[in-house]
């Protein structure tokens, strides 16, 4: 009997959290966290990579990404040019 109204309570919540996310898609909102790496911060970082003076782990360190992350933004620059 506890199992079952446990369960019950669980899709309640479950409902409840889909109906909040739709409801702030429709006010414009999107979920998750911020990006770090605003479009000033790749130039920059893509300039001290071109610079040539700094390794990858000091522009991640500078900015406070992950390595992986340089890359990704030094790769999208790439393939856009």
């Amino acid at each position: 009997m506890l199992a079952t109204i446990a369960e019950f309570e669980h899709d309640l919540i479950v409902e409840r959290t889909h109906d909040g996310l739709a409801a702030a898609r429709a006010r414009g909102r999107k979920g998750g966290p911020k990006f770090k790496m605003t479009p000033t911060k790749i130039r920059q970082a893509r300039a001290m990579y071109d610079e040539g003076a700094h390794t990858v782990q000091e522009i991640a360190d500078t900015f406070g990404v992950s390595r992986p992350t340089i890359y990704r933004h030094l790769a999208d620059h790439v393939e856009r040019a």
